[in-house]
């Protein structure tokens, strides 16, 4: 203010000093007082919230509770439980998916088979066949051109297989379906537990691919059959434990 005093007398100056100086005080008292404006954003960013754990959207699978229901998997085809923790129904077709399982399922429910005979009585199948563990057998077959002969026929049946295959996923086809039922169990009074067929060859061959499994991997950690571990069961040498120690893996691989 005293600078003010110290103006030219002429009332018009000195009225237009006095009106900057009251404007920038008013800048500055500004700067101070609570912002009237975007008060809902304000509000939010003020709040603060604590860390919250992650929650799937959507319902979690019945076979593996602490995982995400597949989207694909919606229950439709038999045996679907909901399991698929890598997550292959994201990626490939379920048709596809169910084609390959029914597959392999059956093959190894053969293949279990055929070991059990092969151990039991190779003999009563043929003659020539030779008593042999089932891992050797497979040896003295392939040298006598017996897997030969095999490889050649699941070869001529893999080209049908494409082909049906193909009109899986065009939609014309059931998965797994080559119209092969001779006892007639989708027909006539069976017809209507055709489901519960399906649904018992779907468990059967899940259990057969890891049954199979299994045996090959106690004959080559124990060098014994599954009949003659059952009657004289043999542990692992030198092993605290199953699969303990390098000398058992040195055994195993």
């Amino acid at each position: 203010w005293r600078a003010l005093k110290t103006l030219p007398s002429s009332p018009g100056i000195a009225a237009m000093y006095r009106s900057i100086v009251a404007l920038g005080l008013a800048g500055t008292a500004a700067a101070f007082a609570p912002s009237a404006g975007l008060p809902g954003s304000v509000r939010r960013a003020a709040a603060v919230e604590g860390p919250k754990m992650a929650v799937f959207g959507g319902s979690f699978s019945d076979s593996v509770p602490f995982l995400k229901q597949p989207t694909n998997l919606d229950g439709s085809l038999p045996g679907d439980v909901g399991f698929d923790p890598l997550g292959f129904s994201e990626v490939f077709d379920v048709k596809v998916l169910r084609e390959a399982e029914l597959k392999h399922g059956r093959i190894a429910m053969l293949a279990v088979l055929g070991w059990i005979v092969q151990e039991s009585a190779p003999a009563s199948i043929h003659p020539g066949f030779p008593t042999l563990p089932p891992i050797e057998a497979h040896d003295v077959l392939v040298k006598s051109g017996g897997m030969s002969q095999i490889l050649l026929w699941t070869s001529f049946l893999e080209i049908f297989g494409g082909i049906a295959l193909f009109q899986t996923i065009q939609g014309k086809r059931y998965p797994g379906d080559f119209q092969f039922d001779p006892l007639g169990l989708s027909q006539g009074k069976n017809e209507a537990k055709f489901e519960q067929y399906q649904l018992a060859e779907i468990k059967h061959s899940r259990l057969a691919m890891l049954a199979f499994s299994g045996f090959c991997h106690q004959y080559f950690a124990t060098k014994q059959g599954v009949f003659e571990q059952l009657g004289n069961f043999q542990s692992l040498q030198g092993a605290a434990g199953p699969f303990v120690g390098d000398k058992v893996l040195g055994q195993i691989f």
